[in-house]
């Protein structure tokens, strides 16, 4: 008879799966060497993680561009953008002196 580790409460909960869900969970329980319930924890882990890290940074950066006021600037950035960083970049570095 197995014994529960001391210090360990389990909480017993009921979880409805479409036919497609439970066996999706029995592929990936057997593919990881794991227990279906050991899979459900890891991903509920998985998930509070992710939810609680916030917007992505990639999708932040994209939100804030879109909010900024970028005037009257050229409508062929994308395709002439080294161009136009080269031009920008000539400007701020030319010899002064002359």
């Amino acid at each position: 008879m197995s014994r529960k580790k001391p210090g360990k409460v389990s909480e017993p909960i009921q979880v409805y799966l479409t036919p497609a869900d439970r066996a999706m969970l029995d592929r990936v329980a057997k593919a990881a060497g794991v227990s279906r319930a050991e899979v459900l924890r890891r991903g509920i882990r998985r998930m509070s993680t992710e939810a609680s890290a916030g917007e992505h940074p990639a999708l932040k950066l994209i939100r804030e561009m879109n909010a900024l006021d970028w005037g009257d600037g050229p409508n062929d950035m994308a395709q002439r953008h080294d161009e136009y960083l080269a031009e920008i970049y000539m400007d701020n570095h030319e010899d002064k002196s002359e």
